[in-house]
């Protein structure tokens, strides 16, 4: 009985169910116990621990914190029956976040999905166990949850389906639910739900974030919950969040995986995924782990040495370079998003007709009567340097992180299938400013902020601007700001070349 964990799980389940595409991820249990490594290991010799998992999917997290527990107390609680009752009774503590995910929650855990029968490990007087599952109602305000954002009309449903209405954040005093304080805090919460607009990942409300403010609310010493990792930069629902966690000197360890494959195999999560540690009582720099394409980075750091948060250890140096010349910011002239007020559903011709004027669109260029045109007139008689405002690429590392640039001829327009970049009077200038985005330097400048397929103005805070007299290469922009041999070799690690001529 002393190895009932080991010789129960051979093959894993919880291995193959961490491969299984959800937006609920399974975590697979190597990455927990990654997760379980970066604690304070004297925690699973203490008998008085208390872990909680709020978002309870396959019981993986209470299932490996116990097999540590089983070793880390047996001094004192020797007797192995003894032992297990005080660990499950006592010790562990899970919030499902589904009926079904509370069934198999127990199975991992309690070696039964009913913790008050006879095949139960350690026997409860309950079917529930300390693995609890309540299920909640959402809060309808204005046709939105006030709790979590979740649109009615996706997710008010009949009593026999799922809600997704998570026990953990709809209510506001969390600790009225278990009446206990806990040490540690741990878990992998849903990422997202719909938000009536029709959209999936990265256009769906990111929910993710009410799970990390809900858990600082109990206090634990310790919390880590893994997560995706578009906060780094904010954007839809994020950017409180994300202020709150740079600014937050508790956050002691960062493990950051810019493919999130490399931990959750099947799923297609956009800009990667991280965990942290989160330590209540000590407060300092935060070590930094990066993960990508099998290297692994170390670094202790402020999370916002600048404005923004600077994922790549090896970027660091570079970024510092840049900014010591004081030069303005590219972003500051880059256009907001329908540069000339056209959405991307704007009804075009394909056919040139008396003053019209040509549009830039997707799936096709045509033509629009100028009438149709509310912002920025006066751009339309001038070249236009412009980039799609959504790329993205999948397996394709290094990357290219933008579209191949174009430029606009007087007389045109776009849509808001793509960003305008500049503006100039001539065409010798668009050229250059063409050749400089171009350039692996500024495209890698651009990918420290870009982790969505989105190439909104904001991507391009760490971008300087240049004298676009004069063209652009790589090899001109790293003599200018000093950049090392090994600081380039990291920068052509990352981007590729963008093959062609400046167009």
């Amino acid at each position: 009985m002393s190895d009932f964990y080991t010789n129960a799980y051979n093959p894993d389940v919880l291995s193959c169910l961490a491969n299984l595409s959800n937006d609920e991820v399974f975590t697979p249990p190597d990455i927990v116990n990654k997760m379980l490594d970066i604690l304070p290991q004297e925690l699973f010799s203490n008998k008085n621990a208390k872990f909680l998992d709020p978002v309870c999917k396959s019981g993986v997290f209470l299932r490996e914190i116990a097999k540590r527990l089983l070793t880390g107390i047996e001094d004192e609680i020797p007797n192995l029956k003894k032992r297990i009752n005080h660990i499950f009774h006592k010790q562990l503590f899970g919030i499902a976040i589904t009926e079904m995910t509370s069934l198999l929650s127990r199975r991992s855990v309690y070696c039964s999905k009913y913790p008050n029968g006879k095949y139960s490990i350690s026997t409860f007087d309950n079917a529930e166990g300390n693995i609890r599952f309540k299920k909640i109602k959402h809060n309808w305000k204005d046709e939105k949850c006030i709790f979590c954002g979740a649109s009615k009309s996706e997710y008010d449903r009949d009593e026999k389906l799922e809600t997704h209405a998570y026990e953990f954040i709809h209510t506001i005093k969390p600790e009225e639910i278990l009446n206990m304080k806990f040490d540690v805090i741990i878990g992998n919460p849903p990422y997202q739900l719909g938000d009536g607009g029709g959209g999936i990942g990265t256009s769906a409300k990111p929910i993710y974030q009410k799970f990390v403010q809900q858990a600082k609310k109990l206090n634990p010493r310790f919390l880590s919950m893994i997560i995706p990792a578009r906060w780094f930069v904010g954007g839809k629902g994020l950017n409180e969040f994300r202020d709150e966690m740079l600014n937050d000197t508790r956050i002691r360890v960062l493990n950051d995986y810019f493919d999130a494959a490399d931990v959750f195999p099947s799923v297609d999560i956009s800009g990667g995924v991280c965990y942290f540690l989160w330590d209540r009582d000590n407060l300092g720099d935060c070590k930094i782990i990066s993960t990508r394409n099998d290297k692994v980075s170390e670094m202790a750091r402020p999370l916002l040495e600048y404005e923004k948060f600077i994922r790549f250890n090896e970027a660091v140096s570079i970024v510092k370079k840049v900014r010591s010349l004081n030069e303005i910011c590219f972003a500051d002239e880059v256009a907001a998003r329908k540069p000339f007020g056209l959405p991307t559903n704007t009804k075009i011709q394909l056919e040139k007709f008396p003053e019209s004027i040509k549009v830039f669109a997707y799936p096709n260029n045509g033509y629009i009567n100028p009438d149709k045109i509310t912002k920025n007139k006066d751009w339309v008689k001038k070249y236009k340097v412009c980039v799609a405002n959504v790329y993205g690429e999948r397996g394709s590392f290094p990357y290219l992180v933008l579209s191949k640039p174009f430029i606009a001829e007087p007389g045109t327009c776009s849509t808001e299938t793509y960003i305008v970049l500049r503006i100039c009077d001539d065409l010798e200038t668009a050229k250059n400013i063409s050749s400089y985005v171009q350039t692996r330097f500024f495209r890698f400048l651009t990918l420290l902020i870009k982790n969505t397929p989105n190439a909104t103005q904001r991507v391009y805070s760490f971008v300087p601007i240049q004298d676009f007299s004069e063209a652009w290469t790589d090899e001109k922009l790293y003599k200018k700001y000093d950049i090392t041999k090994d600081e380039i070799a990291f920068i052509e690690s990352m981007i590729r070349p963008m093959e062609g001529k400046v167009t």
